[in-house]
């Protein structure tokens, strides 16, 4: 299952004894109905259970539609995204009134192609390769940005989407193209150690990248599938995380310490 492979791949590495364990339940709806079964049983037979209520969790992703969620102390996924991320940074003070967690980008596969995973890129085994050649992050960035204008799921929430990276100073949100110009035209000045992150992360948080995913392939020495191949990069990017839980930033493994 790589997605709860994914995710425990990203545990911090110091965490060495009873560590989370994850588990694959289907799309967002299909997490949050067994989130609220498994409470249901629990309560039910509490004394017969080896799990502690307070000790169950859910993840799902953030995804462009509206996701709402009954009997919770947040209304749907887009109020919890608002509440447990600031500026694209886990919120650390409000970490302890969740149970159920959205991602901070739009779905995992954008964790796979945020810009400190190029090192894991460069160093991995068997070099990944996108369009034909080696794989540059930013080759997908561009790619991202040129197609926002057709993305029918991006035209449709566009305000919602908006009002995600509205923090980010110089993008024009008043419309889609002009959002896909001024991203653009921000991302090829100059920009420090903080802003290059933060644009790209705006992009992560509103455009789907799973199937810029699907676009990397191994190079001509693998002997297996692309599909292999790229489980068995998710691993090593998973791995680059779990060095990464002191930092807000790197929303996963944040989240996963604040658990411990």
């Amino acid at each position: 299952m790589p997605d709860a492979n994914f995710y425990s791949a990203c545990v911090p590495r110091w965490w060495t004894q009873y560590r989370p364990q994850f588990f694959n339940c289907g799309d967002r709806q299909d997490v949050i109905d067994t989130y609220f079964k498994i409470l249901e049983l629990l309560y039910r037979n509490s004394e017969n259970s080896y799990l502690s209520p307070e000790k169950l969790f859910a993840i799902v992703d953030l995804d462009l539609q509206i996701k709402n969620i009954n009997d919770y102390l947040f209304s749907d996924a887009e109020e919890i995204y608002y509440n447990l991320y600031q500026q694209f940074r886990v919120n650390e003070a409000n970490i302890s009134q969740h149970r159920i967690f959205t991602t901070g980008l739009i779905h995992k596969e954008a964790y796979f192609l945020i810009p400190d995973v190029q090192e894991v890129v460069d160093t991995f085994s068997c070099s990944p390769n996108y369009n034909g050649k080696a794989l540059v992050l930013n080759d997908i960035y561009i790619d991202m940005v040129d197609a926002i204008c057709d993305d029918l799921d991006l035209i449709n929430n566009f305000d919602r989407a908006s009002n995600r990276v509205s923090c980010c100073s110089g993008l024009d949100c008043s419309g889609i193209n002009e959002l896909k110009d001024s991203w653009k035209k921000q991302y090829s000045a100059p920009l420090d150690e903080q802003e290059y992150p933060q644009l790209v992360f705006a992009l992560l948080t509103i455009k789907k990248a799973k199937d810029y995913w699907k676009l990397i392939h191994p190079s001509t020495n693998w002997v297996r599938s692309a599909e292999v191949f790229r489980e068995q990069l998710l691993l090593a990017i998973g791995r680059f995380y779990s060095e990464k839980s002191d930092d807000p930033k790197y929303h996963i493994p944040f989240l996963l310490k604040s658990l411990y």
